[in-house]
This record gives C-alpha cells, structure tokens and sequence, in this order.
C-alpha cells in the first residue's frame, strides 16, 4: 500500500486545479483530496469483505492464493496501460512480490509437508509468512 500511495503522491502533487479538473481527478480532489483513497476502478469502496475466511487451513490457503493471483492480474493491467518508467517499475516489483506470495503459500500446501505440521499449523504458518513478508522472511515448512 505504502508504494501505490507514493506513486500516486508523484503523479498528483504537482496538478494544478485546471489539470484536476480536465483530468476527472476533482471529484476525488473534494473528498479525498491528494489522499490515496482504497477503491476498484469503478469506483467501489474497498471494504474488509474483500477478505474471505473459513476457518479451514487449506480452503483459507487457497483464498490467499487466490488473491494473490488476483493482485498479479490488477498488476498486469495497469502494466498494459501505463508506459510511464516511474510508474512500471515498482508495478514489475509489486507483480512479482504476488508470485513469490503464490509460490511460499503453494508451498504450505505441498503433499511433503508432515501431516501433523500441515493439519493443525497451516494457518498460524500463513500468518507468520504474512507477517513478515515485508521483511522477506520466508518460513519454510520442514
């Protein structure tokens, strides 16, 4: 989050009124002013019950994939869109965090895993990976 709110900081601290206004970008100006905003291109609100959790530590597993993969997608359409160096660049970066994502939770999931380590940690693993992900502290499961 706190890269996508850098570039957006870059693309819009500079915009004039008249530039915010031809741009689309004033009605989001009024509310939010230069302020990242959570929302899809559609404009939906982000809200929590983007997160889906079942209690079950494979089918969370697989959630967890799932957007991950989700992420990567949004990545690449926005790659498809936008030709600016400064802004590709940490996009390539973010796209290619969600696959090492995908790859370390497809790792949790793996038939080699002990099967009592795989049944009753699976969840408490994904949310240590997660946790300390920004620092790139990858747990393996062995």
């Amino acid at each position: 989050m706190e890269m996508i709110c850098a570039i957006v900081h870059q693309l819009t601290r500079n915009l004039t009124p008249e530039e915010l206004e031809k741009s689309g970008f004033d009605k989001y100006y009024v509310d939010h002013t230069l302020a990242l905003w959570p929302q899809a291109a559609s404009g939906a609100p982000w809200t929590a019950t983007y997160f889906q959790s079942k209690g079950d530590p494979i089918t969370d597993i697989h959630e967890d994939m799932a957007a991950e993969q989700k992420a990567r997608t949004t990545y690449d359409n926005i790659l498809r869109l936008v030709k600016d160096p400064e802004v590709c660049e940490p996009i390539r970066f973010l796209r290619e965090r969600e696959i090492v994502h995908y790859q370390r939770f497809g790792e949790t999931n793996r038939e080699d895993v002990p099967a009592t380590f795989q049944h009753a940690s699976k969840s408490s693993t994904c949310f240590l990976y997660i946790f300390h992900c920004n620092n790139l502290q990858f747990f393996k499961l062995s």
